[in-house]
């Protein structure tokens, strides 16, 4: 005779709190001129000036990437000839840059405009490695469910053999978190900027 399995289905969560340990902040030199390569080599210098200024604050080049470079016309129509026509130019050059030292995310944040830098995207904070502490949630998880199963044996006056199947279901990995970013002055001008101080909280794994 072939008897039906008894089995005993649960579900349980784990849950481990993380604090960030690495920031990505975005930036880009944006500029504007009517000779692409008098544009491309004050573009340049800038876009330069900034990544020296991240490597001074510690920012390794290995954490350092060019994330975009596009040059395009700038296109106007002229009413008397009817035609349109090539005005200018505008190069934007972007890098994004990984952060490690979170103590500094601040000072390289409100620094980046003096040197020339007139937009940053965003600031996100999230866990390099989220595998370990998904392992830490997992065994949590496995551990509630047993206890849970174990319970439900009991009360039905039957015992506990091996895990016939499981599946995990969840976020599984922590989002990022992001702090918004203001656009800055053409050529990082108009003085220093200030900035707040900035907290990368934490997450849920």
């Amino acid at each position: 005779s072939i008897y039906p399995t008894r089995s005993i289905a649960v579900s349980a969560e784990g849950k481990v709190t993380v604090s960030p340990d690495i920031a990505t902040l975005s930036f880009s030199v944006i500029s504007e001129g009517a000779d692409p390569e008098q544009l491309q080599a004050d573009n340049t210098d800038r876009i330069n000036a900034a990544l020296e200024f991240v490597k001074s604050e510690g920012v390794e080049a290995k954490d350092i990437k060019t994330a975009g470079y596009n040059l395009s016309p700038r296109y106007e129509y002229n009413e008397e000839t009817r035609k349109t026509v090539i005005s200018g130019y505008v190069l934007t050059q972007s890098v994004a840059v990984k952060i490690r030292d979170l103590t500094k995310v601040g000072k390289i944040f409100g620094g980046l405009p003096s040197k020339g830098v007139n937009e940053i995207s965003g600031l996100a904070f999230s866990v390099e490695d989220p595998d370990k502490f998904l392992n830490e949630a997992r065994k949590e998880a496995f551990e509630k469910a047993l206890a849970k199963a174990k319970l439900m044996a009991r009360y039905n006056n039957a015992r506990l053999g091996s895990v016939l199947t499981f599946n995990e279901s969840g976020g599984g990995y922590p989002m990022p978190m992001y702090a918004s970013a203001e656009s800055f002055g053409k050529g990082g001008s108009g003085g220093p900027v200030s900035v707040p101080t900035i907290e990368p909280g934490s997450q849920d794994v």
